[in-house]
């Protein structure tokens, strides 16, 4: 055997050892976790990422009324707050007014949805009538809804209407504002390529203006759901006889601090819980939608 063809053959083993040893496919298998555990594992992550900072609110909470850093007077432990909410909830209490607030509020919410969304369309894509209706909602989305609630109850009563009235009004603002901007901040581009293919005013806005108005009208329904709650709060706090914002007032007045503490967490779960249902439904309406995150 010549030295040339020796020469080869050590070559050619080389390349063949080295590709052994870099080949994926003759490597070492790796060991990985089954795929329902790395889904467990990242569902228990995302709890605990989302549950933490609660949990340190709540630590505090407990903690500092009974070191004595804040007087436990005003602010008892979170234990006793939750000791009286469950007491709330067994005599009925709790019930009956979250019963009554949310009526209230979800009639004028449902109100404001039904009135703001078709006018907010058609201020939005009918230019003479956003010229004529500018300057009244200016003024009007200017003034604060609860500014107005004494005029609401001179003109309505102390009874549900005016409650339900004040509601109506403070949520329409948002709905209608967002939907307005939601249609004149359609791409130009799909107009025009819509305008190309001969489409009707009316088809250009049902397959068009509609679908691409939708995550900002969402937003305004979003925030129209906060403000529904913040205000029929601020409402049941005069002349009402039920109701969360009720149960509050009536509980300082009576220094019954857990109580208080009681009725404002049950608002702040029901404003979560609300928020959670409609980004629920922007997503289901917005399915087409292309993700742009993680």
């Amino acid at each position: 055997m010549s030295i040339t063809t020796e020469k080869a053959l050590a070559t050619a083993v080389d390349v063949g050892g080295a590709a052994q040893r870099t080949d994926p496919a003759l490597a070492a298998p790796r060991r990985t976790l089954p795929t329902p555990v790395r889904r467990t594992g990242r569902v228990l992550l995302a709890v605990f990422t989302r549950t933490v900072a609660i949990g340190l609110l709540l630590a505090v909470w407990e903690t500092a009324p009974r070191l004595a850093l804040v007087d436990r007077t005003f602010l008892p432990p979170f234990s006793e707050v939750a000791v009286a909410w469950w007491r709330l909830l067994l005599d009925g209490q709790l019930a009956e007014h979250t019963q009554a607030s949310l009526g209230r509020s979800l009639a004028g919410f449902g109100l404001a949805v039904a009135l703001a969304v078709p006018l907010g369309l058609l201020i939005g894509w009918y230019r003479p009538l956003a010229d004529l209706l500018g300057p009244l909602l200016e003024v009007f989305r200017n003034t604060a809804a609860l500014a107005l609630l004494p005029v609401f109850v001179l003109l309505l009563g102390i009874g549900e209407t005016s409650k339900i009235s004040i509601v109506l009004y403070a949520c329409t603002w948002p709905i209608l504002l967002n939907t307005i901007s939601a249609v004149r901040s359609v791409d130009p581009t799909l107009l025009r390529l819509a305008r190309s293919m001969d489409l009707p005013a009316p088809r250009i806005f049902q397959k068009v203006i509609l679908p691409a108005s939708v995550p900002t009208v969402f937003t305004g329904i979003r925030l129209a759901g906060a403000v529904a709650i913040l205000v029929l709060v601020a409402a049941e706090m005069v002349g009402a006889k039920a109701g969360l914002g009720y149960l509050v007032n009536a509980s300082q007045f009576n220094f019954a601090i857990p109580d208080m503490y009681a009725g404002i967490i049950t608002i702040s779960a029901i404003g979560v819980g609300f928020n959670q249902l409609l980004v629920a439904l922007e997503r289901r309406f917005t399915s087409w939608r292309t993700p742009t995150g993680n």
